[in-house]
C-alpha cells in the first residue's frame, strides 16, 4: 500500500528523468552562453555528460536488485537521482547560486519519490548523491569566479 498518493510519488520521481531535467539544464546553458559565460556552460554540460559514464558501469558492475523487482538488476546507483542533482544544481549555478536551495529541494523530492515508489533503495539514492557531488566542482568554481583564467568584464580593474 502506498504511503503517499501514487501520482504524487510518480511525479516526484519523474523530476529526475531526462525529459524533465535536461530541458531545465538546457535552458540554463543557453542563458549562460547568452550572458557570455561559455566556460561555465561547458563545465555544466560536461558534468551532465559524465553522469551516464559513471552511473551505467556501476549499475552493470553491482547488478543490485530493486526493492520491488528482486529478479531485475541495475538499481545501484540511481540514475534519476544523479540526473536530477547534476541538472538542477548545474542550472542553478549557471543562472544564480541563490537557486541552489531550490535545486537541492528538487533533487530531494526526486530521491524521495524514487524511494516511496519502490524504484530504489535509500542507499541507491545516497550513492548517486555522493558520486555526483564532485561533478559539480567545476561548474561551482566557474559560477563563483566567472570566467576562469580571465578577468570578468564587470570586475574592477586593479592599478
Amino acid at each position: 500500500m502506498d504511503t503517499v498518493p501514487r501520482g504524487l510519488s510518480e511525479a516526484a520521481s519523474d523530476l529526475g528523468g531526462m525529459t524533465v531535467a535536461l530541458p531545465v539544464l538546457g535552458c540554463a546553458l543557453a542563458y549562460a552562453v547568452w550572458r557570455g559565460r561559455r566556460r561555465a556552460a561547458l563545465y555544466a554540460a560536461l558534468a551532465m555528460a559524465a553522469v551516464p559514464l559513471l552511473v551505467v558501469p556501476l549499475k552493470e558492475w553491482t547488478a543490485r536488485p530493486g526493492p520491488l523487482e528482486p529478479w531485475a538488476h541495475g538499481y545501484y546507483p540511481s540514475g534519476h537521482t544523479a540526473t536530477a542533482m547534476v541538472a538542477y544544481c548545474g542550472a542553478a549555478l549557471l543562472v544564480s547560486p541563490r537557486l541552489l536551495p531550490l535545486a537541492a529541494l528538487l533533487t530531494a523530492v526526486t530521491a524521495t519519490g524514487l524511494i516511496l515508489r519502490g524504484f530504489h533503495w535509500p542507499l541507491d539514492v545516497l550513492a548517486s548523491l555522493a558520486l555526483c557531488l564532485p561533478l559539480l566542482r567545476w561548474p561551482a568554481v566557474a559560477a563563483r569566479y566567472g570566467h576562469v583564467g580571465r578577468p570578468r568584464p564587470d570586475a574592477p580593474e586593479h592599478p
